[in-house]
């Protein structure tokens, strides 16, 4: 399950394929991850593109790359860029991203009743996707994201984010400067309010986060930039609403569009969806000093990609690896080469917090209702996440209790 600079998602830092990198592609295939993955697919572990990239596609050299071990590359993270570099000490990082999955995790228990609820409410008879499935995330966390005590100028200001850069295709509905002028009043209003949070203290109970934006503050320290620890929040709601939401639009259109979508363990589903289509698909790398990768040199000018997306199809390590097989899960297939949340010191902290949540939604949508897919496109959305390409799905006749599980 990233953006451009100051505006994160919670996994990777992807990169769109530039002309060099899929230009040998037949013209009647204008997708370029469908270039992609015809032009560098084939099993290969490393190769350097047209554009003098250096491409990871194999599991044990992108588990080298990402886990770092011999300290060949800048010691970096996924999550906590900002505009002025990466935010620490490592400390920090590992404090804050502890902090958030405990408070997630107690989040998704104390409301995991009301799932089936928001479920109909929001997604029965027909929904609209992959927003659907970004907002209907964004509403079962919204107190965990910013709390009820929050100044509701501010509240208004996230969701004004959400609709505004989180949604695909949001940022393209609105102008440079009007993106500009909209990001400069959000920075403003998180900065006034981390430094009323730092002036208040904790808020419910001794050291008790409300919300994502306590758990930033605290661990950010006093001495921090306001503006860098906003930024770090911003991280916190595009990873959850942006990544978790487009990983949810895909097991829904995946599911959608295949039969007998109940037959399928929701486990299963959500971890293939991930398998086919990671939300982070894409992973950059600098090297800090000269090696050979798999058989292919790699300088200190060199950025090298490790792409989770051909990795998860790799014909060495998936059989029929381009297909759309839930069944494969009830064995699973070797974890080196299925990376959705990245590998290593820099891995998402809060990837077992976020399948645990796709496999209850995914389990509500295909075990309790007739679901069905009508697809706009097959191509995926590629901005600052892996999107799904816009769908409607029709939730039909409720199964009995029981019934359909």
């Amino acid at each position: 399950m990233k953006p451009s600079r100051g505006r994160h998602n919670r996994l990777s830092r992807p990169r769109r394929p530039s002309a060099a990198d899929t230009h040998h592609a037949p013209a009647d295939r204008p997708d370029p991850l469908a270039r992609l993955i015809e032009k560098y697919g084939d099993g290969r572990d490393v190769c350097r593109a047209d554009s003098g990239r250096v491409w990871v596609t194999g599991a044990e050299a992108a588990r080298e790359v990402m886990g770092n071990r011999r300290q060949w590359y800048v010691e970096t993270s996924d999550f906590f860029h900002t505009r002025h570099g990466v935010f620490g000490p490592r400390s920090a990082q590992i404090e804050i991203g502890r902090a958030a999955r405990v408070l997630l995790q107690r989040q998704l228990a104390a409301r995991r009743h009301e799932l089936a609820a928001l479920v109909e409410s929001r997604l029965a008879p027909l929904s609209r996707w992959p927003d659907a499935g970004n907002l209907l995330v964004f509403e079962h966390l919204d107190d965990v994201l910013l709390c009820r005590a929050a100044p509701a100028s501010l509240r208004d200001a996230v969701v004004g984010v959400v609709h505004r850069a989180v949604l695909a295709g949001a940022r393209q509905r609105h102008s440079a400067l009007s993106r500009r002028h909209f990001r400069r009043a959000v920075m403003r209003a998180l900065a006034e309010e981390i430094a009323a949070r730092r002036t208040a203290g904790p808020g419910e109970g001794p050291g008790e986060p409300r919300d994502l934006l306590d758990v930033v503050v605290a661990g950010g320290g006093r001495t921090t930039d306001p503006g860098t620890l906003a930024e770090v929040y911003l991280s916190f709601l595009f990873a959850t609403v942006g990544s978790v939401g487009f990983a949810l639009g895909w097991a829904v259109y995946l599911a959608g569009t295949h039969p007998r979508p109940a037959e399928h363990a929701p486990r299963w589903v959500v971890r293939e969806a991930l398998r086919l289509w990671p939300v982070a698909w894409l992973f950059t790398r600098t090297p800090h000093v000269a090696h050979e990768l798999a058989g292919v040199p790699v300088g200190t000018g060199d950025a090298v990609d490790v792409c989770t997306l051909l990795v998860h199809r790799d014909p060495g390590q998936w059989d029929r690896p381009h297909a759309y097989l839930p069944g494969r899960w009830e064995s699973p297939p070797p974890e080196p080469a299925f990376l959705p949340f990245g590998y290593g010191p820099h891995s998402c902290t809060g990837a077992a917090v976020a399948l645990e949540l796709l496999e209850d939604l995914i389990r509500i949508i295909t075990c309790d209702w007739h679901l069905s897919v009508t697809a706009e496109g097959i191509a995926p959305q590629l901005g600052p996440a892996l999107a799904p390409p816009r769908f409607t799905a029709e939730l039909g006749t409720r199964v009995p209790a029981g019934e359909g599980r």
